[in-house]
């Protein structure tokens, strides 16, 4: 009995077993149940559109950067595709062992290797980065018949930007480059269609005109939606749609005339602006010294950076936009046009000029070379007298003087189409509370109005703004925007959109009192300071030199003190309009640390207008000597600007053979002093 019993208790645990181990399996089978419910039922579209999502593949297409054309039709920014060996960081397991082994199928340099490692540090780990740019055919055959070595690099076709000219323009033009992490944040505030623009997209305009038409230049991205396999490889293209390609600029730059100013300068420091006074566009646009902007266009190495960031001469420096200078004697004919507007000082007014002028217990000098005798304002702006101006200067005061001279654009943008204009000072009694911060400076006292009537003491001011200022004196009060892009060419629809330029109210300036002072600058040409430069000019202009002090004098010190410090010294400078009676160029320029405006700044400006007026271009020997400030006039047989071949080509047979021609039967001249 005993034994039945122990059998039955037996049976009937393992029948307890059995029924809990049946419970728990149909448990199990029914959590498996609804969880395919609920995948297959609740979670059916979601995860068919992740089915989808990994299986299809958007790729997008990058569009051609728009071009950057002159006046002529010459290109100046264009495209070109060329291979690039890129490494994605997260696909790959030791990433310099890697570059180590990509360096013996493949060169890389070391500074390749630098510029990989800050676009590192710059960009976000999953993205491609390039390690060496512009492979030649055999190279890639060589990376590619081994590239089951290295995981997550690939060759890739990338379109590059080329600046065929190097560095003629490149402060207009500016560069493109690599995103870097302070734009892509910058992306952030943009709407989401313009980011979409740019997805893909590596490279974005960073300075000039690169950076200021960006979205015209950019274009559309494109994209495929591509099926793939399992392995990721490209089944079939689903969908497509086609990038759009950049507009085209249409500058109002004349390479060619372009060319030759930078060439003018030769290895000085400087800036010039030419503009149409007619409409604004501005014909060349120059900053020396210069730099390429090909260097930046796949991220500049660091040497090339060092040597452009640390050089002395600040070649990056775009003076033209962002170089304040005093006017000197430049100044002057805006002077004598807002006494004349305000009624301060007749215009046949005698004053007599005996060289120095007292003040507040303070003797204010002139230039060396001056001469003393009475002056009306026409001889005082002929001969460039300081007294003249000096007194006139204390007349006004310094706020009258501000509110009239504020008009031409001094001490304020001007708006050109670039980015970092600055504004330069024209002071007044608010402006100096505003620039300074103790008390003791916000004062403005009497003594230094003196020397702001011949463009001195708080004067300061950009090149583009007397370029302006001297086309609105040309044209008796007409102003227009200065703008470097004429019109904007939609290459998908063929149609320009016109940029230049908007016309901004004309000041209301009396003919008569403009005509005094254009008499008055065409004589600075015929029997003052720029005489011997226009001589034989073959059309009437209006000029005026100036010679700016690039450093303040110490009390005690002497001007030839400091004439042994070569960057010390004076600046260069002219501005000038021709044709007199209708106006179709106006100069204005600076050449740093040159002396007198008559030896270093005006030559150039007469080649300049020569080129416009003319269509003749200096000879050799007439451009190596101005190059040292070692000319006046035109020397030797000048040549025709459409015989002269644009930089880096060679001329035409016909063309050489006429020049030389040319150069055998024009008659010697000798150089004007």
């Amino acid at each position: 009995m005993a034994v039945l019993k122990n059998i039955q208790r037996e049976l009937s645990r393992f029948r307890l077993r059995l029924v809990a181990a049946a419970g728990f399996v149909l448990f199990c089978f029914g959590l498996l149940v609804a969880r395919l419910i609920y995948l297959q039922v609740m979670q059916h579209e979601a995860l068919q559109d992740r089915a989808e999502a990994n299986r299809i593949t958007v790729v997008p297409i990058v569009p051609n950067r728009g071009l950057i054309k002159d006046r002529n039709g010459v290109v100046l920014a264009s495209n070109y595709s060329a291979y690039t060996l890129e490494i994605t960081p997260t696909k790959v397991t030791d990433l310099d062992a890697t570059i180590e082994d990509l360096g013996k199928v493949i060169e890389i340099q070391a500074r390749d290797k630098r510029r990989f490692k800050r676009l590192l540090e710059e960009s976000k780990n999953f993205e491609s980065l390039p390690i060496r740019t512009k492979l030649s055919d055999a190279e890639v055959a060589r990376f590619t018949a081994q590239r089951f070595r290295f995981p997550g690099v690939e060759i890739k076709a990338r379109l590059f930007r080329s600046y065929p000219f190097g560095e003629i323009g490149s402060h207009l033009l500016g560069y493109i480059g690599r995103i870097n992490t302070a734009e892509k944040k910058a992306m952030d505030d943009w709407e989401e269609e313009d980011v979409a623009n740019y997805r893909g997209t590596e490279y974005i305009g960073k300075l000039g005109l690169e950076q200021q038409y960006e979205r015209e230049l950019h274009g559309v991205t494109g994209f495929e939606q591509m099926e793939t396999s399992a392995a990721g490889r490209a089944v079939r293209r689903l969908a497509h749609r086609p990038p759009t390609p950049g507009n085209t600029l249409n500058l109002s730059i004349d390479i060619k005339l372009q060319a030759l100013v930078e060439q003018l300068y030769g290895e000085r420091r400087g800036a010039l602006v030419a503009i149409d006074p007619r409409n604004g566009e501005v014909l060349a646009f120059v900053s020396k010294p210069t730099f390429d902007p090909n260097l930046f266009v796949d991220g500049i190495d660091i040497d090339n950076w060092r040597d452009l960031n640390e050089n002395i001469d600040k070649p990056l420096l775009n003076r033209a936009l962002r170089g304040t200078y005093p006017p000197g004697s430049t100044f002057k004919p805006y002077m004598a046009m807002a006494a004349l507007n305000t009624g301060k000082r007749d215009p046949h007014l005698v004053i007599q000029d005996n060289l120095t002028y007292s003040f507040g217990g303070r003797n204010f000098g002139s230039a060396e070379g001056d001469r003393a005798g009475p002056k009306d304002m026409r001889l005082a702006i002929v001969t460039s007298s300081n007294v003249y101006f000096y007194s006139l200067a204390v007349e006004m005061g310094v706020d009258l003087i501000h509110d009239q001279l504020m008009p031409f654009g001094f001490g304020r943008k001007t708006d050109i189409d670039l980015q970092g204009e600055v504004t330069g000072d024209l002071p007044s009694t608010e402006w100096k509370k505003k620039k300074f911060k103790r008390p003791e400076q916000q004062k403005w006292f009497p003594g230094e109005t003196v020397s702001l009537g011949i463009g001195q003491g708080y004067n300061n001011f950009t090149i583009l703004q007397l370029a302006t200022a001297v086309s609105t004196l040309s044209t008796g009060g007409l102003r227009f925007k200065p703008r470097l892009v004429r019109d904007i060419e939609d290459v998908v629809h063929h149609e320009d959109r016109r940029v230049a330029s908007d016309a901004l109210d004309p000041l209301p300036l009396r003919p008569s009192d403009v005509a005094i002072i254009h008499n008055a600058m065409n004589g600075v040409t015929l029997e003052g300071t720029s005489r011997a430069v226009f001589a034989g000019a073959p059309y009437q202009s209006g000029g005026k030199t100036g010679t700016a002090q690039a450093v303040g004098l110490k009390a005690g010190q002497t001007y030839s003190s400091i004439k042994a410090d070569e960057r010390k010294r004076d600046h260069a400078l002219y501005i000038a309009f021709a044709p007199l009676d209708h106006p179709t160029i106006a100069v204005a320029l600076i050449v740093e640390n040159a002396g007198f405006g008559g030896a270093a700044a005006a030559p150039i400006a007469r080649r300049v207008m020569d080129y416009v007026l003319t269509g003749t271009y200096p000879s050799e020997e007439d451009i190596a000597k101005t190059q040292l400030g070692l000319t006046s006039a035109p020397i030797g047989p000048p040549r025709r600007a459409e015989d002269v071949p644009l930089p880096g080509q060679a001329a035409s047979a016909p063309a050489a053979a006429a020049s030389a021609a040319s150069a055998a039967s024009a008659p010697a001249s000798g150089a004007s002093r």
